[in-house]
């Protein structure tokens, strides 16, 4: 188990582009930059990036088994449905989601909706490699794609759960 001593005496810096990156599948599309992860950081306590939903794109309904998850809304507009509960997203808006808080992020929007993201314990960043296909900075989207055939299986192995549209 990690604890703050595994955090001791370390710092990582990471610029715009620095990370591995993802285009993401339908029915969110968009893409996720990976940043802190347990490899970069030493700390096997949490993992953050930034994930963009393209324009009338969203995430999937879904609940963490054993993962807490803070989201920072700071470009575009959208909703959060919180446990059957919608609450408007804008830039400044923070969510806290413990395990089992069934949640979906959609972006009714013509803009992207981009947060920061961050989990404890990590492996988000697995999820976004699994499913994604890798982007390089400032690359054109793909055309949208379809998500894994076998994505249940890999949500289930990773911890999601009431997985839905």
């Amino acid at each position: 188990m990690a604890t703050i001593k595994d955090a001791a005496g370390r710092a990582v810096v990471l610029q715009p582009g620095d990370g591995p990156s993802y285009w993401q599948p339908m029915p969110a599309n968009g893409f996720s930059e990976i940043k802190l992860t347990p490899e970069n950081t030493g700390y096997g306590a949490l993992s953050s990036g930034f994930q963009t939903i393209a324009a009338g794109g969203h995430i999937r309904a879904h609940s963490h088994d054993e993962q807490i998850e803070m989201l920072v809304f700071f470009r575009g507009r959208g909703r959060v449905v919180v446990d059957g509960e919608s609450h408007p997203c804008e830039p400044g808006t923070t969510f806290f989601l413990g395990p089992h808080v069934r949640h979906q992020i959609i972006n009714d929007s013509d803009a992207d909706l981009v947060m920061l993201w961050m989990i404890s314990p990590p492996g988000l960043e697995d999820f976004f490699a699994t499913i994604g296909r890798p982007r390089s900075p400032g690359s054109p989207a793909p055309a949208p794609f379809a998500r894994p055939d076998d994505v249940t299986k890999v949500e289930h192995r990773m911890g999601f759960r009431d997985i839905g549209d």
